[in-house]
Protein backbone atom coordinates (compact mmCIF):
# COMPACT_ATOMS: atom_id res chain seq x y z
CA UNK A 1 0.00 0.00 0.00
CA UNK A 2 1.46 2.99 -0.99
CA UNK A 3 1.77 6.37 1.69
CA UNK A 4 -0.63 8.33 -0.91
CA UNK A 5 -3.19 5.89 -0.07
CA UNK A 6 -2.58 5.59 3.15
CA UNK A 7 -2.66 9.37 3.45
CA UNK A 8 -5.88 9.20 2.32
CA UNK A 9 -7.46 6.62 3.91
CA UNK A 10 -6.38 8.93 7.10
CA UNK A 11 -7.42 12.36 5.85
CA UNK A 12 -10.54 10.59 4.84
CA UNK A 13 -10.85 8.75 8.53
CA UNK A 14 -10.54 12.01 10.53
CA UNK A 15 -13.14 13.75 7.84
CA UNK A 16 -15.52 11.13 8.84
CA UNK A 17 -14.87 11.46 12.46
CA UNK A 18 -15.28 15.31 11.84
CA UNK A 19 -18.36 14.44 9.90
CA UNK A 20 -19.82 12.15 12.90
CA UNK A 21 -18.78 14.85 15.70
CA UNK A 22 -20.90 18.01 13.62
CA UNK A 23 -23.82 15.18 13.23
CA UNK A 24 -23.61 14.73 16.97
CA UNK A 25 -23.27 17.74 17.81
CA UNK A 26 -26.34 19.39 15.47
CA UNK A 27 -28.54 16.89 16.66
CA UNK A 28 -27.35 18.09 20.45
CA UNK A 29 -28.72 21.03 20.07
CA UNK A 30 -31.52 20.43 18.27
CA UNK A 31 -32.28 18.62 21.33
CA UNK A 32 -31.76 21.61 23.32
CA UNK A 33 -33.52 23.56 21.76
CA UNK A 34 -36.52 21.61 21.48
CA UNK A 35 -36.25 21.53 25.19
CA UNK A 36 -35.90 24.94 25.46
CA UNK A 37 -38.91 25.66 23.10
CA UNK A 38 -41.30 23.19 24.90
CA UNK A 39 -40.23 24.89 28.51
CA UNK A 40 -41.32 28.21 27.35
CA UNK A 41 -44.61 26.82 25.82
CA UNK A 42 -45.33 25.18 28.88
CA UNK A 43 -44.31 27.92 30.98
CA UNK A 44 -46.27 30.17 28.88
CA UNK A 45 -49.48 27.42 29.29
CA UNK A 46 -49.20 27.94 32.75
CA UNK A 47 -49.12 31.31 33.22
CA UNK A 48 -52.39 31.66 31.06
CA UNK A 49 -53.91 28.86 33.40
CA UNK A 50 -52.91 30.48 36.51
CA UNK A 51 -53.48 34.25 35.56
CA UNK A 52 -57.13 32.81 33.90
CA UNK A 53 -58.16 31.18 37.11
CA UNK A 54 -57.13 33.30 39.83
CA UNK A 55 -56.98 36.97 39.03
CA UNK A 56 -59.93 38.60 40.82
CA UNK A 57 -63.44 39.09 39.44
CA UNK A 58 -63.64 42.58 39.81
CA UNK A 59 -60.39 42.84 37.59
CA UNK A 60 -61.10 39.61 35.11
CA UNK A 61 -63.16 41.08 32.14
CA UNK A 62 -64.72 38.92 28.76
CA UNK A 63 -61.92 40.66 26.84
CA UNK A 64 -59.69 39.41 29.41
CA UNK A 65 -60.53 36.12 29.56
CA UNK A 66 -60.74 35.56 25.60
CA UNK A 67 -57.17 37.11 25.17
CA UNK A 68 -55.91 34.10 27.78
CA UNK A 69 -57.79 31.63 26.18
CA UNK A 70 -55.91 32.48 22.70
CA UNK A 71 -52.56 32.73 23.95
CA UNK A 72 -52.93 29.11 25.74
CA UNK A 73 -54.11 28.21 22.59
CA UNK A 74 -51.15 29.21 19.90
CA UNK A 75 -48.84 28.16 22.83
CA UNK A 76 -50.44 24.59 23.00
CA UNK A 77 -50.58 24.37 19.19
CA UNK A 78 -47.18 25.08 19.24
CA UNK A 79 -46.67 22.08 21.88
CA UNK A 80 -48.47 19.55 20.31
CA UNK A 81 -45.72 18.78 17.87
CA UNK A 82 -43.34 18.26 20.45
CA UNK A 83 -45.64 16.04 22.51
CA UNK A 84 -47.70 14.33 19.62
CA UNK A 85 -48.76 11.51 22.32
CA UNK A 86 -50.19 13.76 24.64
CA UNK A 87 -53.93 12.94 25.11
CA UNK A 88 -54.33 15.93 27.94
CA UNK A 89 -53.08 18.28 25.07
CA UNK A 90 -55.44 17.77 22.43
CA UNK A 91 -58.44 17.90 24.91
CA UNK A 92 -57.45 21.29 26.49
CA UNK A 93 -57.18 22.17 22.09
CA UNK A 94 -60.55 21.47 21.75
CA UNK A 95 -61.70 23.30 24.92
CA UNK A 96 -59.75 26.39 24.45
CA UNK A 97 -61.64 26.10 20.42
CA UNK A 98 -64.68 25.95 21.89
CA UNK A 99 -64.68 28.86 24.73
CA UNK A 100 -62.73 31.39 21.64
CA UNK A 101 -65.66 30.43 19.63
CA UNK A 102 -68.24 32.22 22.55
CA UNK A 103 -66.07 35.46 21.38
CA UNK A 104 -67.10 37.81 24.22
CA UNK A 105 -69.75 35.82 25.71
CA UNK A 106 -67.11 33.61 26.91
CA UNK A 107 -67.83 33.10 30.74
CA UNK A 108 -66.63 34.78 33.72
CA UNK A 109 -66.80 32.84 36.87
CA UNK A 110 -63.90 34.36 38.68
CA UNK A 111 -65.08 35.66 42.05
CA UNK A 112 -64.32 39.34 43.25
CA UNK A 113 -62.00 39.03 46.06
CA UNK A 114 -61.78 41.42 48.26
CA UNK A 115 -58.37 43.55 49.28
CA UNK A 116 -58.43 44.14 52.48
CA UNK A 117 -54.57 43.98 53.49
CA UNK A 118 -51.25 43.76 52.23
CA UNK A 119 -50.49 39.92 51.25
CA UNK A 120 -53.53 40.15 49.12
CA UNK A 121 -52.83 43.97 47.58
CA UNK A 122 -49.10 42.20 47.23
CA UNK A 123 -50.53 39.10 45.85
CA UNK A 124 -52.59 40.57 42.85
CA UNK A 125 -50.05 42.67 42.17
CA UNK A 126 -47.54 39.66 41.18
CA UNK A 127 -50.76 38.24 38.79
CA UNK A 128 -50.58 42.00 37.27
CA UNK A 129 -46.99 41.53 36.80
CA UNK A 130 -47.20 37.85 35.17
CA UNK A 131 -49.85 39.08 32.47
CA UNK A 132 -47.73 42.14 31.81
CA UNK A 133 -44.79 39.79 31.36
CA UNK A 134 -47.11 37.36 29.28
CA UNK A 135 -47.90 40.13 27.23
CA UNK A 136 -44.76 41.59 26.34
CA UNK A 137 -43.45 37.81 25.65
CA UNK A 138 -46.23 36.95 23.47
CA UNK A 139 -45.43 40.10 21.17
CA UNK A 140 -41.83 39.41 20.91
CA UNK A 141 -42.62 35.73 19.78
CA UNK A 142 -45.14 36.80 17.53
CA UNK A 143 -48.16 35.14 19.29
CA UNK A 144 -50.11 38.75 19.66
CA UNK A 145 -49.55 41.86 17.37
CA UNK A 146 -48.17 44.89 18.65
CA UNK A 147 -50.38 47.22 18.62
CA UNK A 148 -53.22 44.55 20.30
CA UNK A 149 -49.75 43.98 22.91
CA UNK A 150 -49.41 48.20 23.79
CA UNK A 151 -53.34 48.06 24.11
CA UNK A 152 -53.35 45.42 27.07
CA UNK A 153 -50.02 46.72 28.77
CA UNK A 154 -52.59 49.78 29.36
CA UNK A 155 -54.82 48.03 30.76
CA UNK A 156 -52.64 46.14 32.98
CA UNK A 157 -51.42 49.52 34.18
CA UNK A 158 -54.92 50.43 34.86
CA UNK A 159 -55.50 47.17 36.54
CA UNK A 160 -52.86 48.22 38.90
CA UNK A 161 -54.18 51.28 39.77
CA UNK A 162 -57.96 50.06 40.35
CA UNK A 163 -55.75 47.83 42.95
CA UNK A 164 -54.28 49.98 44.84
CA UNK A 165 -57.13 52.29 44.85
CA UNK A 166 -59.48 49.67 46.32
CA UNK A 167 -56.26 48.66 48.61
CA UNK A 168 -56.43 52.38 50.57
CA UNK A 169 -59.87 52.76 50.31
CA UNK A 170 -61.04 49.51 51.95
CA UNK A 171 -58.07 49.84 54.50
CA UNK A 172 -59.36 53.71 55.53
CA UNK A 173 -62.63 52.53 55.84
CA UNK A 174 -61.44 49.72 57.88
CA UNK A 175 -59.68 51.65 60.33
CA UNK A 176 -62.66 54.13 60.61
CA UNK A 177 -65.04 51.46 61.61
CA UNK A 178 -62.34 50.71 64.19
CA UNK A 179 -62.44 53.78 65.66
CA UNK A 180 -58.92 54.66 64.40
CA UNK A 181 -59.07 57.90 62.38
CA UNK A 182 -55.60 58.40 62.18
CA UNK A 183 -54.67 54.69 60.75
CA UNK A 184 -57.89 55.82 57.57
CA UNK A 185 -56.07 59.22 57.58
CA UNK A 186 -53.08 57.68 56.53
CA UNK A 187 -54.72 55.37 54.49
CA UNK A 188 -56.51 58.34 52.37
CA UNK A 189 -53.52 59.88 52.60
CA UNK A 190 -51.40 57.24 50.85
CA UNK A 191 -54.21 57.10 48.35
CA UNK A 192 -54.79 60.53 47.27
CA UNK A 193 -50.61 60.94 47.06
CA UNK A 194 -50.41 57.68 44.51
CA UNK A 195 -53.02 58.93 42.31
CA UNK A 196 -51.84 62.88 41.92
CA UNK A 197 -48.62 60.65 40.87
CA UNK A 198 -50.01 59.07 38.14
CA UNK A 199 -49.05 59.54 34.38
CA UNK A 200 -52.54 60.36 33.55
CA UNK A 201 -54.18 61.52 36.87
CA UNK A 202 -57.19 62.73 34.92
CA UNK A 203 -58.41 59.81 34.91
CA UNK A 204 -58.78 59.12 38.28
CA UNK A 205 -60.52 62.58 39.25
CA UNK A 206 -63.62 60.84 40.38
CA UNK A 207 -61.51 58.43 42.74
CA UNK A 208 -59.37 61.10 43.92
CA UNK A 209 -61.98 63.20 44.85
CA UNK A 210 -63.62 60.71 46.98
CA UNK A 211 -60.12 59.86 48.58
CA UNK A 212 -59.75 63.97 49.72
CA UNK A 213 -63.07 63.65 50.95
CA UNK A 214 -62.35 60.85 53.16
CA UNK A 215 -59.10 62.58 54.30
CA UNK A 216 -60.98 65.44 55.29
CA UNK A 217 -63.38 63.63 57.25
CA UNK A 218 -60.75 61.60 58.68
CA UNK A 219 -58.61 64.62 59.72
CA UNK A 220 -61.75 66.23 61.21
CA UNK A 221 -62.09 62.80 63.50
CA UNK A 222 -58.57 63.45 64.52
CA UNK A 223 -58.90 66.64 65.62
CA UNK A 224 -62.04 66.60 67.41
CA UNK A 225 -60.60 63.58 69.58
CA UNK A 226 -57.46 65.40 70.62
CA UNK A 227 -59.82 68.33 71.46
CA UNK A 228 -60.68 68.53 75.05
CA UNK A 229 -64.01 67.95 75.68
CA UNK A 230 -66.13 70.38 77.74
CA UNK A 231 -67.22 67.68 79.87
CA UNK A 232 -63.48 66.29 80.71
CA UNK A 233 -63.16 69.40 82.71
CA UNK A 234 -61.20 68.36 85.82
CA UNK A 235 -61.53 69.64 89.50
CA UNK A 236 -58.24 70.70 88.94
CA UNK A 237 -59.27 72.82 85.86
CA UNK A 238 -61.68 74.25 88.31
CA UNK A 239 -59.74 75.07 91.01
CA UNK A 240 -57.27 76.82 88.60
CA UNK A 241 -60.63 79.21 87.59
CA UNK A 242 -61.15 79.93 91.08
CA UNK A 243 -57.83 80.57 91.94
CA UNK A 244 -57.94 83.42 89.05
CA UNK A 245 -60.71 84.36 90.08
CA UNK A 246 -59.40 84.76 94.43
CA UNK A 247 -56.23 86.73 93.04
CA UNK A 248 -58.50 89.00 91.49
CA UNK A 249 -60.49 89.69 93.95
CA UNK A 250 -57.51 89.92 96.77
CA UNK A 251 -56.03 92.25 94.28
CA UNK A 252 -58.25 94.88 94.30
CA UNK A 253 -59.39 94.60 97.99
CA UNK A 254 -55.28 94.84 99.03
CA UNK A 255 -55.36 97.73 96.46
Amino acid sequence: MSALVITLLIVGGIALLMVIAYINHAVENSKLEKARQRADLLDRIRRCQDLSERLPGQLMTPQLKLLLAKLQLQASERLLPLEKQNATLKTDIETLKAQIAQGESIAVKNPPQPIANEAKAKDVRFLLENLHALVTGSVQGGLLPANEGKHWLKQVRQMLVLVHIEFFSTLGQAALQQKQPGQARLAFERGVQYLRKQPEPAQYQAQLKRFEEQLARANAMVLNNNAPSVEESSELTEGLKNLGDDDWKKKNIYD
